[in-house]
This record gives C-alpha cells, structure tokens and sequence, in this order.
C-alpha cells in the first residue's frame, strides 16, 4: 500500500529465485531477496520464483493510485499510537478485508499460472510471504506474515497468494511494524513460490547462540516432518549446541517429539500425533544422525561467511539425505561485537562502562569521541603508551555505540582481583559478581602475582597529584582541605573559557584540550577526601564492631552537607515552591505543558516569577542533563523542558508533611543523633575510643557528600565542550557541509575537521544517525562480554547469586540494599525521565540513574533500580533523602508493571508483589 501514487512504470511480474539479488529487495522483499542470495552463493535452496511487489500494487492500486478504502486504512494509522493495540487490530482487520476483496488481476493471474506449470505438472510448492519491512538487519519481523506449505495446484496457488498478501496486515504484523517505527505506506509484499521438500527432518539453526551470545557456537532444534513444528514452537524439539571451529557436539537435549507435520498427497498437510519420548534420550533416539548435525553446522557457517554476519536459518532434510535451506535471515538479537580487535590474541573480557554510570542509551559520536579523548588522559597519567589520544587508551572499547573497557588485565592480576571487585561493589554490584564468577574461569587464570605492575601506573598519579598530602590534610586539616576542594570551581571556569574571535578551527582544538588536559585533574583533586569520608565509616565499624552496625552507619550518611546533586534538587524544590506562592506563575505551571512552558522560558515570556528563577536555576545547574558524560545530548540550559516537567509535578505535592527539604531537614538530624549515639557508646569503651569516632564521623559527615562533586565538575567541562562543538557545528551548517548544526554530534572530532576543509559530511551523518536511532531502540546491553560474544549472565547455570539480584522466589525479586526502609506504594516504570509523570509516593522503577534523574527522587516514595550499587549515584541521592531503595535488580522494569502494589524493603534487598 502507498499513500502516493507514482506514475505507473515498466516492471516484471515473475522472477526466478536463481536471478534474484539482495539489492532487489524493493522488487522481491526480504525473504526472496535472501533465498536468491544463499542460491547465487551456491547454497541448495529449493528453486522457485517470486511474485513481485509490482503484482500487489497492481492489484491495490489498479488505476495507478490508492483505493479510497486503502488511503483511509494508512491514514488511520498514522493517527494511532503503537501502544493502542485494540486501535491497530480493527484497522488491520478492515486492510486484510480490502486486500482479499481486490481479487488478482487477469495479467497477475496469467504470470502466475505460466511460472507455476514451468516447474512441473501440479508439482508442490511452498508459498511464502516476502514483504519488503522483512529479514532486515535490524528486525527479523519473523513469522508475521503467512506461509503455506505443499500447496497443489495453479488455482491453489493463486488462492495462496491473495492470503499471503492479506496477512501483510496481520495484528501482529502491523503492531510489530508500529512498534520499530515503520511506515507501513512503505511497506509491500512479494510472495515466493518455491517446489516443497518432503521433509523427514527439518527445524532451525542459529550459527551463533542466540541467548548467550557466542559466536562459531551452532545452536539448531530438529523434529520429524516439516520444520512448522519447531517454527511455531508446538513441539519440545531436540536440541543440540555445536562447536563451529571443531565439530564436537557440546550440547544434546532430546524432545518429546510429541507433535509431527507431514505433507499429504493431493495437498496440503497434516498434524500427527506421535508416540511421546522422554526428554533427555541418547544419540540413538535423536531425529538427527551425528553426521548430518555436523553437516548443518558446517552449513551455517557457510551461510554466515557469506553474510558476513550470524545467520538464523531454517533447513530440511530430504529423503535422500539431502540438506536443503528455505531460509536465512540475520540474528537482530545479538549483540555487537567491538569495534575493534585487541592487540594481544586470545580471550578477553570487557566490562561495560556506560552501565557503570547508569547509562543504558548508546552515545553520540561525539560523545564516544570526548570519552576516548578523556580514557587517553587518564591513561597517559598513569604511564601507560597512549599513541593515538583520539583512538582512546589500549584498554578502551566500544560496542553497540557503549563504552567498554578490556577487564582481562585485571582478571589475570592478583592485586586486580583483590581492589576491582571491591569499588564495584559499590558501584555496580553486579558487575562485581561476574568479576568474582570469572576468577573461576581457566582461561583468565592469575599471572600476574605481584602488586608491582599496577604501582608502576598508580605510583605517577600518587607523586603527581601528592594524594599522601592531600589524605593527611583532610585527615587533620579538614576545613583546609574542603576549602581547597572550593577552590576548584574558579579554576576550572578559567580553562573553560575561549576567546571570542576564535575560529571554528580553533574552538575545535579548545575543546580537545578541555578533554585532553583539564578534566582529569578533577579526580585526584576530590576523590582522596572523599575516599576518606566513607574510610572513616569502616573505621568506626571496626571500633565499635557490633554496636555500630551497618544500617545505623547507613544512617550517619543521610542528609548530607557538600552534595552537589542534592543542593541541586532542593533548590529545584524552591523553585517549585515560589512558583506556587506567586499567583501568576501558579496558574502557568499547574497542569501546564513543560515544551509550551520552554518556549515562553525561551521568548522571555514566563510570569516574572517564573522566568526569573528558573534563569537563576540554570545558570548554576543548566550544563547538566540526562545521560550527561555524552557531548551530544542536549544541556538543561539547551532544553528546559525535562526540569520544567518535573517542577510541574511537584506542584502535585501539596502534603507539606512530604516536602522534600523538610525530609532532608530530618535526615541530618537523624544523622546528627545517630553519631551521638555511637560516640557515647565508643565512650563506654573508653574517652580515646569517642574522641577517634566524634572525629571520624565528623570527616564522613564533611566529606562523603563531595562523592557527587567530580561528576559535577566534569560534566561542566563536557558542557563547555559541548559549547565549542556546537559553534563549529553551525559553522559547518552555514557552508551546507551538514543540514543542521546538531548534526555535528554525529562526527567526530577528525571529521569536523573534514568538513571545516570542505568535505561533504551528509551521507555520513545520515548512516550515524540511522545506527544511533537503532541502538536506542536496545533494551537489554550487557554487563560483562567475552571476546567470543559470550555473555556471562546468560549462561545457563548463571553467575550470579543472591546479593546480586537473582530472584528469590515468585513474587521477590532480590537485588542490593541501598538505602534502609521499608515503602508499600503503587510501582511507576520510567524508562526516560524526560517527560515522565510520577506521582508523589510512587516508586520509582528505572533501569538506571544518573544525576540527571534525581529531581524525581523528591516525590519518589521509593526506588528500585536494575543497575548499580549501594554507592552508585542513585543509592547516594536515595539514601540522602530517606527513601528505600534498591539497586542491582535484574529485569525490574519488565517483572514489575506500572500500576502494580509493591513493597520495597531496602535494608533487605528485596522487593515483594
């Protein structure tokens, strides 16, 4: 179906599979486009022709324009949301009814009639859909158009076709196409007809495991008869795991067999109930020989050699013995490998950064390219060979547009086994749970027993930055040592600053050397005191042992001074509450529209109330952002609209008893008390005993908040960054190298420069921009990947256990306590805080956090995350406020639905439905 009408062209009706290319795929759709490519490789594929799309349009549009009936349908459908299911099911209904009603035209017919008796008298074929939204990179679209088997017979045939043509408007087609955003005016459908294998086995083979993710792994499912069985998943089909580089059968799982689909003479086919067998049989009861599960795996990787790329195939076995293939398509699933090979060969183990910072979403190009600019300085100051800067340290890796860092180092070091896990136990919990599972690997064994190879690297940091002075004076100085932390912030606006005339060119390079030499420094600035605070913490357990115990130390880190996030938050909070005592402001914001409401902020035109102190808001927190380490996402000073959204919701608030700075007011009384108490139990031990826990408890309190303040002062300098890119992108945008200057965030920095020389920069922006757009769209990133694609979690037995997250029991998912308390609230899935509706009291439920998400917190009755651990900024930020809340649980947002009454227990762990 097309909504416009082009003048009508030329075009062949009947196409033999054997002539078919993958570039035809507009003519011949997905599914014959690869049979054709499989035959021109000299794969066995049944021979056959296609019906081409021309034959569909012509039978829809026989004027050479849409019916009335079809322009309504697309029209419709463009008004529905992919999530009105109900919506898309009567529409589609009204399409299949259209499509039947159109009938075949007589030249269609003709085609069809002389390509059927060319392959042989009432010979039977498979008929099968081949729509052009199908068998893509990127989604599979597997199953959502009908096939139909050993049909007999030219009118048959034909009575085939109009079906096949129907069910492109399938519920299920149409939904799958709403949901990945596929204009289905584009869309039409081929259809294959293709002589029948009289299977005596058929089924599926991945060429690479598709729940594990490892590559040159076979997986392939097997049942007597025609290969629909496995397909529609109506039988436990066996099941076997091969070894693609040696042959060996690493896997066996004999099925039940319960269900076979044979042909029947005449036509069509039926469904024969046989003998059930007892799952877990031996070789001698599989429907497959050995040999020919090894011939299917040689097959595959004949299939992906072609491609370039794991394949999911579907394939037959004759009579004769003879393997067939009837279909190849890639595994969308998988996810990508890195981008580049490591140095040193053999296996290796990558651990995923971006998870570590709570970041789900790929990165911009640029993004990618301040990051790998960032990892070089790092490891340029730890001694490390860096030949390349823009290329990033050795260690550094992307993958489906994330960051990821090559941990094999670290697994084979005694020292690294003994720090790494440590601070992600803090960070990502689970994370640190695969680290220890893969200690018991072999192929990551220790060789590297001495602690000298990492104080070779550590030991520049530490004379560089005199981290032993710095430790010594917020130990004994401590006001000195904050005051030095608050120097900071002027010097670093002073790197930060460009010169008005320069050139594109030259805010180019300003930017670099922001990345290269100015942000780094931060760390080993701040972190040492900070390091410090929670030090202290571990000391006064080891004081008081049982009389201090962890949730009371949970406790002396609530209501924190010098936290950036939260001063952050509370000042959005006084904000809100100026804008409900000042009238005019108030009837703006209640119920307002945050994007109108950023477009007046913008022309100026808010209530002076309003206008005014959101200026004032962002001048000192507007270079922040959702998923704010990536140059390209836009700042809050660049789109207010996700702030003007959450002050929107607070006004929703109007229990003052839940007024956040309230809460927070009571957390540093609380925490204020708690230290008294510990202090006068540590003076029951002795006066020396109080006086060290008074002073420890004191540092955590001054200097455990600052945990936020790096991020903050790094994502400042990302925004200033950020600033000169987007100069230089509008510069680019001016001389028409690229359309708009955002789209100088699909470059790199070697590419800006590119265009600044005159090189045309379209072609590639628009790929970069397709590829991000996919990512987006990736649900599931892996925490940990071996080089072989492997994901540990996956694995059948799992690595990890119950601290980290694996469920407990039906209706208890378990994760890392975070922040002690205990909250029974309606659950709210946010997958992207911008935009999102909470309600006061809700919990939260979010694949991850970032600062960018905490003004949420406020009104959040609780909080349940899938990443991160019991330090990690989400669990700060919780803590700080009162709210319980977990990390580190796996699958939240898909165990948990909105809507749904949970409880949430953040001193356990655990979270109950």
């Amino acid at each position: 179906m097309v909504e416009h009408a082009e003048p009508r062209k030329a075009s062949r009706l009947i196409v033999e599979l054997r002539r078919i290319r993958a570039t035809m795929l507009p003519e011949v759709g997905g599914k014959a486009a690869n049979l054709g490519e499989l035959i021109w490789a000299g794969l066995p594929v049944p021979p056959g022709f296609c019906l081409t799309t021309e034959a569909y349009r012509r039978a829809l549009q026989p004027d050479g324009s849409p019916e009335p009936a079809v322009r309504d349908i697309l029209r419709g459908l463009e008004a529905v949301e992919p999530g009105d299911l109900e919506g898309l099911a009567s529409l589609a209904a009204r399409a299949r009814e259209t499509v039947l009603d159109a009938g075949i035209p007589a030249d269609v017919e003709g085609a069809v009639r002389s390509a059927y008796s060319a392959l042989g008298p009432d010979v039977p074929v498979a008929v099968r859909s081949s729509a052009t939204a199908e068998d893509l990179p990127f989604a599979s679209f597997a199953g959502q158009q009908d096939t139909y088997l050993n049909v007999v017979g030219a009118d048959a045939v034909l009575q085939a076709v109009r079906k096949c043509w129907a069910s492109l408007w399938t519920d299920r087609a149409v939904s799958y196409r709403a949901s990945n955003g596929i204009d289905h005016a584009t869309v039409t459908l081929a259809v294959v007809v293709q002589r029948m294998v009289d299977a005596e086995a058929a089924g599926v083979l991945f060429t690479a495991n598709p729940v594990t993710g490892r590559r040159r792994e076979a997986v392939i499912d097997a049942n007597p008869g025609l290969g629909e069985a496995v397909v529609s998943g109506a039988v436990n089909p066996d099941h076997f795991v091969v070894d693609s580089l040696t042959g060996r059968i690493t896997e066996r799982r004999i099925g039940d067999r319960k269900l076979v689909i044979r042909s029947v003479p005449g036509g069509g086919t039926e469904r024969l109930d046989a003998e059930p067998r007892a799952e877990g049989g031996t070789a001698r009861d599989a429907c497959l020989a050995d040999s020919q599960i090894r011939a299917l795996a040689v097959l595959g990787q004949r299939v992906e050699e072609h491609y370039g790329a794991p394949q999911d195939t579907e394939w037959a076995i004759d009579g004769d013995g003879k393997l067939w293939l009837t279909q190849a398509r890639p595994i969308t699933t998988l996810y990508p490998q890195m981008t580049r090979q490591p140095a040193v060969p053999g296996p290796h183990a990558y651990l995923c950064f971006s998870l570590a910072q709570g970041l789900t979403r790929p990165l911009t190009p640029m993004g990618l390219a301040g990051i790998r600019l960032m990892g070089s300085s790092v490891a340029g100051a730890a001694g490390f060979r860096v030949p390349e800067p823009r290329d990033g340290p050795s260690p550094y890796y992307e993958a489906g547009q994330r960051i990821y860092f090559d941990l094999t180092s670290v697994l084979r070091s005694r020292a690294g086994r003994a720090i790494v896990p440590r601070i992600f136990d803090v960070m990502e919990a689970r994370s640190a749970s695969i680290m220890r599972a893969l200690f018991e690997d072999p192929r990551f064994a220790v060789t590297s027993k001495t602690p000298f190879k990492l104080l070779r690297h550590v030991g520049p940091i530490v004379l560089r930055f005199h981290l032993p002075e710095t430790l010594l004076r917020a130990l004994f100085r401590p006001d000195v040592a904050l005051g030095k932390v608050e120097q900071l912030d002027g010097n670093l606006k002073a790197t930060h600053e460009v010169p008005t005339d320069a050139t594109p060119r030259e805010k180019l390079d300003h930017a670099e050397r922001i990345l290269r030499t100015e942000l780094f420094p931060i760390l080993p600035n701040i972190l040492p005191p900070v390091a410090l605070g929670f030090a202290m913490m571990g000391l006064v357990r080891k004081l008081l042992g049982e009389q201090a115990s962890w949730g009371e130390l949970q406790t002396i880190i609530r209501g924190l001074p010098n936290n950036v996030t939260t001063e952050m938050d509370l000042a959005l909070w006084r904000l809100s509450a100026s804008i409900r005592d000042d009238p005019a402001s108030a009837v703006a914001f209640t119920g307002g529209d945050p994007a109108a409401l950023a477009e007046s902020y913008r022309d100026g035109k808010l209530p002076v109330v309003a206008q005014s102190g959101l200026a004032s808001f962002l001048r000192d927190y507007g270079h922040r952002a959702i998923a704010e380490i990536d140059l390209g996402m836009p700042r809050w000073s660049d789109d207010p609209t996700h702030i003007i959204g959450v002050l929107v919701n607070y006004l929703r608030l109007d229990d003052p008893r839940l007024a956040p700075d309230k809460q927070f007011e009571k957390a540093a009384r609380d925490a204020e008390e708690q230290a008294a108490v510990l202090v006068a139990r540590a003076r029951s031990k002795s006066p020396l005993h109080a006086r060290i826990v008074k002073m420890a408890l004191e540092r955590t309190r001054m200097f455990a908040g600052l945990r936020e303040l790096p991020k903050y002062h790094l994502v400042r300098g990302f925004a200033a960054v950020r600033a000169q890119v987007a100069e230089a992108g509008e510069a680019l945008a001016e001389a028409g190298i690229i359309d708009d200057a955002s789209d100088v965030f699909f470059l790199d920095f070697n590419d800006a420069r590119h265009g600044l020389d005159g090189k045309d920069l379209h072609e590639l922006v628009a790929q970069r921009r397709e590829a991000y757009e996919l990512e987006l769209k990736r649900r599931h990133v892996p925490r940990v990947l071996l080089s072989d694609g492997t994901e540990p979690e996956a694995l059948p037995a799992g690595l990890l256990s119950g601290a980290t997250g694996a469920p407990a029991s039906d209706g208890m998912l378990l994760g890392t306590p975070a922040s002690a308390g205990t909250v029974t609230a309606v659950a709210r899935v946010i997958m992207d805080p911008v935009g999102a509706h909470l309600e006061p009291g809700e919990i939260l439920v979010a694949p991850s956090t970032d600062p960018g998400w905490t003004p949420l917190f406020l009104t959040a009755g609780g909080l349940v995350m899938e990443m991160g651990g019991p330090n990690s900024h989400g669990a700060v930020v919780a803590r700080e406020y009162g709210i319980p809340a977990i990390v580190g649980v796996p699958d939240a947002t898909s165990q948990i639905s909105t809507g749904q009454t949970i409880t949430v227990d953040g001193a356990a762990g655990t979270v109950a439905f």
